[in-house]
């Protein structure tokens, strides 16, 4: 089994990328309001500053900073996948590991996640963030994907409106292809 070796440092500002263990699966766009719940319920029982998140039928991407002293973003997602995954219906085919493991089949085991080093790492991140949708050609403007905290920065001034515009990307940064 490979050694996973992660970073830990607390207080840190993170990026992640979170995929289903099936990637033609639409999970999480066609149940965001669980998505979101499973989120803020392990926001209120432990703490962390969202900085961006955008959320794709079959993954997602967030940027997020812990508060000082904490480093444990892996019992987050732990927590936030456990809790989404409660409100599924039991439909998906399981493998023996799987039912050994009692793991439901929904996400995959691990997650990628990068400690950003600056401020233009962090604005490199939270682009991405925002540009995905475009990447994959779920919309041709940033605006137009709502599940995406891409609006909250536009109200917050952070980000105009028509930031990217009808847009290309480049770059291969956060994922693979």
């Amino acid at each position: 089994m490979p050694n996973y070796r992660r970073a830990f440092v607390p207080g840190g500002c993170w990026f992640f990328t979170v995929n289903l263990l099936d990637r033609k699966q639409r999970l999480l766009v066609e149940h965001i309001a669980a998505l979101r719940a499973a989120v803020a319920a392990t926001r209120r029982d432990y703490a962390f500053a969202i900085d961006a998140f955008v959320v794709l039928p079959d993954h997602l991407h967030a940027v997020w900073t812990l508060p000082d002293g904490d480093a444990d973003f892996s019992m987050r997602w732990r927590l936030i996948k456990t809790r989404f995954v409660k409100t599924l219906p039991k439909t998906e085919p399981l493998t023996a590991v799987q039912i050994a493991g009692r793991e439901r089949g929904i996400w995959q085991n691990r997650f990628w996640e990068h400690l950003i080093r600056d401020e233009t790492d962090y604005a490199r991140h939270v682009e991405y963030c925002y540009i995905n949708p475009v990447k994959h050609g779920y919309v041709t403007r940033v605006l137009d994907w709502p599940h995406s905290s891409f609006h909250r920065d536009v109200e917050a001034g952070l980000f105009p409106e028509d930031w990217a515009g009808e847009s290309s990307t480049d770059g291969d940064f956060g994922e693979r292809a």
